[in-house]
């Protein structure tokens, strides 16, 4: 399994939300609690994404087809334009209408299932979709990206928002894991997108899974993250001697194999501890390799700042405060 699907797969996310607007100028939402992940896409007229708790960063105009990944942002307004004043925030799944009821969009009128606006001509049409990702490696996946970038429309990438934009107006058995799965395929197509075009700067996963030889490796190590792995077998694995292989994994990845490999390990325990599991240290440390627990909390501490078993009290104490 390659990083990104591995990511992906072990950040659960399991509670993705998927929203249509259809709405004619002028309309404004802001969203005052919003999950670590958010896709917003144009699929007809304009829009403009500002980061309200980002200042620093430009906001990112959409046109039809366009794409925005906002992360880390948890405040944030998506409008026709600048200058339109938020009508609505969005809190706690909650919406609370601004201003006076002669300037407020349609933007509690249910036109369909998830679909809200009046829908009518000269209208934009809006994709919002969210997830949360979890645990350390949702935290993982989280960092690798830029608080926020824009895709620009592509023929491959339309094609998938629009079956999401049938889909999200349906109302049927199943709905939720479709547009769940949906969602996936429209996360992975923009980051592939973007990181092959100008969109997103080229994040290290991406770099190093396009050169072949680092991304044999790398879908080892993923694959079977307890194994005993050595920097001699992975070279072979990837074709290259040993210290080109050390040379090159670690300019694209940012480290070297070994110190990558600890870091996936401890991700993946820090994952199995967290919430104050049953699951013991010795139980975690052999699941990613470790026979030895005291040499697996010693690399756990160096990682992640303190030791398993405190790690696993302390979220679980987050957990429920």
């Amino acid at each position: 399994m390659d990083a990104l699907s591995d990511l992906l797969h072990r950040s659960r996310t399991s509670n993705a939300d998927v929203r249509q607007l259809i709405q004619r100028p002028p309309w404004s939402l802001t969203f005052a609690d919003a999950p670590p992940l958010t896709v917003f896409a144009a699929l007809g007229g304009h829009a403009v994404v500002r980061l309200e708790d980002l200042p620093e960063i430009p906001p990112t105009e959409l046109a039809a087809g366009d794409i925005a990944v906002v992360t880390v942002s948890r405040r944030h307004t998506i409008s026709d334009d600048l200058t339109t004043a938020p009508q609505a925030v969005i809190r706690a799944g909650h919406k609370q209408l601004l201003g006076p009821a002669d300037r407020q969009a349609n933007l509690s009128n249910a036109l369909a299932p998830r679909t809200y606006g009046d829908g009518l001509p000269g209208a934009t049409t809006l994709i919002r979709g969210t997830y949360a990702p979890q645990g350390d490696a949702g935290r993982r996946l989280l960092s690798t990206l830029p608080p926020l970038a824009k895709v620009a429309a592509n023929p491959r990438i339309d094609a998938a928002l629009e079956l999401l934009t049938s889909e999200a107006a349906r109302d049927e058995p199943g709905q939720d894991a479709v547009l769940h799965r949906m969602l996936d395929l429209i996360l992975v197509l923009t980051l592939r997108e973007g990181c092959t075009k100008s969109g997103l700067e080229r994040p290290t996963w991406y770099r190093a899974l396009s050169d072949t030889a680092i991304g044999t490796a790398l879908e080892r190590v993923h694959s079977d993250p307890a194994h005993r792995w050595t920097v001699a077998e992975l070279a072979t694995a990837a074709g290259m001697s040993r210290a080109a292989f050390a040379a090159r994994f670690t300019e694209l990845v940012g480290q070297p194999p070994l110190a990558y490999l600890t870091d996936w390990r401890m991700t993946l325990a820090a994952d199995m501890l967290r919430d104050g599991s049953e699951m013991t240290v010795a139980a975690a440390a052999r699941a990613v390799g470790y026979q030895d627990a005291f040499a697996f909390s010693v690399a756990f501490k160096r990682v992640k700042g303190v030791s398993p078993s405190r790690w696993s009290r302390e979220t679980a104490a987050s957990a429920t405060s």
